[in-house]
């Protein structure tokens, strides 16, 4: 064969961007007899194994039809194996390759160790371990080194000293090997020993430092880190701002995106998620349209993790619009990320029939629906009141989209029945379950059980819960609110007793608003600061605005034993009552207030917020823990269904 037409088989392969187009190009190779050629079948192998994400069935069937496949091939297909889903199969290849009496290589273990690793099987490392040292490659820095990471990724931190210890002359990979082994272990004093004695710190050590601290929750020593390093490159910056971001402390992620811009180093798509995700969770637009006119400028907003993550920055900030300009007129292309983004942000806006058309035309582009997708739809039903919709999907879930229903799914269904105030239909559900209810399901059914008044339904869920997470204080809460509810206020006080021999509290309620591109926090049980003063002041001019609309206040929930007057200062200081204050208080009037609750809004609360919204003629957005609310002239836009 002419090297003219290797050479047009090869460029054919570099062209090669699908499975069907290796087909195509193996096809011509066959015709010329160029498949057969160590070149055609070593780059071949590369692309089918490795680089193409849907190859490697193809690719295992040249391998089973090559009649002398070489120990490159088979090493091939086994990395491709063990960087898949399905790690453990890359065993059966290598028996196959014993099989073909082919010796394995140095690169041979250290794939197959990785295949381990990554399916987190001891008892095939071990075999590998004892093969490689038959062979005489156990004391190989490539194969010692990858077998340091299996054993960290088993927990067994004793074996990967003692193989790090047999080694000669560890190079810079095998001293992070074993940095990252202490982390996985649990064990940042060790890792932080091995950091300081490596004979040679590159810029990789320092980063994988910088990460392992911020994946155990050391934010404070990576930030010292950090400060110490001569140079820091994207991966050092987007480290930071993701794990702090990930960790909740939204403006030190804030705080480093903006040193990142001022020390002229160009952001990556992992700093620029990372940022966004700290908008979104904080409700920060008006820097997240700032990021948002950076991106398009850099030309950023054709990376589909980028305009994923703004599509869903815009969604938690409220402006739907918005995450509908980047869903239709930003992104050239969409992956089932994209879809379900867009699903989910307008079941939290309530747009729950829109959300349910939207994933018809998901189908219909021949977009498969992963699981995640029928969260978000089944979410939408749910917090629409579309019973029948969710209930119908539900079951065509297996059947016509072959995703099969998880606990998750279960308890949307729970939830889709319980806000209808079907609750005993969602009762008889929860039993019938062919998966064990969680914890989850049966506090979603409390929940339901708090809204609606059912005191017998929520004692009896309330003593399944027991059996589960006895020392949940979240379930006393939801208890205490249904006796509250029905006046039982002996029983309020017997739930808060025992919460209280049990140590137990609720988790405090916090609010954020934005107000100038800055991040204000409210929590109802600090008022000292200037802020919270401030915000004080504004809302007591407020309640008495409200009060001549006609509100009266929901005491229901707070304790009977206490004057009225006082139950009601006791819900005017919620923490998003202070954060609408202030909101008004420093914002004009035509801007939009939007708040961030980690918690669900009381009714006193969403009944203020419509009546503000009326009274002072201002747009009120509030994300709470379950959905958005949008407050315009008096009404909100769940509807009061929430």
């Amino acid at each position: 064969m002419s090297s003219t037409l290797q050479l047009q088989c090869l460029y054919l392969l570099e062209q090669c961007k699908s499975v069907l187009h290796l087909k195509q190009a193996h096809a011509f190779a066959s015709k010329t007899g160029a498949d057969s050629g160590i070149l055609f079948t070593g780059k071949f192998l590369l692309l089918a194994a490795v680089t193409l994400s849907d190859g490697l069935e193809y690719a295992l069937h040249f391998l089973a039809q090559f009649p002398i496949p070489d120990t490159f091939m088979f090493n091939t297909v086994i990395r491709g194996l063990a960087e898949s889903p399905q790690p453990y199969h890359s065993f059966i290849t290598y028996a196959d390759m014993m099989r073909h009496s082919l010796a394995p290589d140095s690169f041979s273990f250290a794939f197959l160790l990785k295949a381990a690793a990554n399916s987190r099987s001891l008892f095939a490392g071990t075999q590998l371990h004892s093969h490689s040292i038959h062979y005489g490659l156990d004391a190989h820095l490539y194969v010692a080194t990858t077998m340091v990471s299996l054993y960290a990724e088993c927990g067994c931190i004793v074996s990967a000293e003692k193989v790090f210890g047999e080694l000669s002359h560890p190079n810079a990979v095998a001293w992070n090997a074993m940095a990252t082994a202490y982390f996985r272990s649990g064990d940042v004093a060790g890792a932080g020993r091995v950091f300081e004695q490596m004979p040679v710190r590159n810029l990789t050590s320092w980063n994988l430092m910088l990460a392992g601290y911020m994946k155990v929750g050391e934010l404070g020593e990576a930030r010292m880190l950090f400060g110490e390093m001569d140079r820091k490159d994207q991966v050092s910056w987007s480290t930071m701002i993701v794990g702090f971001a990930s960790h909740g402390y939204f403006q030190e992620a804030f705080g480093l995106f903006r040193d990142l811009m001022r020390d002229g180093i160009m952001p990556n798509e992992v700093s620029l998620t990372g940022v966004l995700s700290a908008c979104a969770q904080t409700g920060a637009f008006e820097s997240g349209k700032i990021l948002h006119g950076l991106i398009e400028k850099t030309g950023m907003n054709f990376i589909m993790a980028v305009s994923n993550a703004l599509l869903d920055m815009y969604a938690r900030c409220g402006k739907i619009d918005m995450s509908k300009q980047v869903f239709y007129c930003e992104m050239e292309q969409k992956n089932v990320v994209s879809w379900t983004s867009m699903i989910a942000a307008l079941a939290m806006q309530g747009h729950g029939e829109e959300a349910v058309e939207l994933f018809h035309k998901m189908t219909k582009s021949r977009i498969k629906p992963d699981w995640i997708t029928f969260v978000a739809v089944l979410y939408a039903c749910s917090h629409s009141g579309l019973v029948e919709q969710g209930f119908e999907l539900f079951q065509r879930m297996g059947d016509e989209y072959g995703v099969l229903p998880s606990v998750e799914h279960y308890g949307c269904i729970v939830d889709l029945y319980g806000r209808a105030g079907m609750l005993e239909k969602a009762y008889e559900f929860a039993k019938h379950m062919p998966i064990k209810p969680n914890s989850i399901i049966w506090r979603t059914l409390l929940g339901a059980c708090s809204i609606h008044g059912n005191v017998r339904l929520a004692e009896d869920v309330k003593m399944r819960l027991e059996e589960l997470e006895p020392n949940d204080s979240s379930d006393y809460v939801l208890l205490s609110n249904v006796y509250a509810k029905a006046a039982k206020w002996n029983d309020v006080i017997d739930v808060r007793k025992s919460m209280s021999e049990k140590s137990m509290g609720k988790d405090p309620g916090w609010s954020a608003v934005e107000v100038n591109k800055v991040i204000y926090s409210f929590v109802a049980s600090d008022v000292r600061s200037n802020v919270c003063q401030e915000a004080l002041m504004k809302l007591e001019e407020i309640m008495s605005r409200v009060r001549m609309e006609g509100y009266l206040p929901q005491v229901a929930n707070v304790l009977h034993d206490i004057e009225e007057e006082e139950k009601e200062n006791a819900i005017v200081r919620h923490s998003e009552k202070l954060a609408v204050a202030f909101g008004i208080a420093r914002m004009g009037e035509e801007e939009v207030i939007r708040i961030v609750k980690n918690l669900r809004v009381c009714r006193d609360c969403h009944d203020v917020m419509k009546l503000i919204s009326k009274a002072f003629k201002r747009e009120i957005l509030l994300r709470d823990r379950n959905r958005f609310h949008c407050f315009r002239e008096g009404l909100c836009s769940c509807r009061d269904f929430w």
